[in-house]
């Protein structure tokens, strides 16, 4: 499992994950990823760089 790594775009940010090749894989929009994270209670807990992974 690759880290989650940020991109600031300048316009915006976003986390992104890339495969073996360096493309990307997944992306998440920062302000979309933070405020899901709030609304629910940490059932998981994820290993660092793999925020999105778990919930806590």
């Amino acid at each position: 499992m690759s880290k989650r790594e940020l991109i600031d775009t300048g316009t915006d940010k976003r986390y992104v994950r890339r495969d073996d090749e360096g493309k990307f894989t997944e992306s998440d929009d920062v302000s979309k990823s933070l405020s899901a994270d709030s609304r629910h209670d940490a059932k998981t807990m994820a290993k660092p760089g793999q925020g999105d992974r778990g919930d806590g």
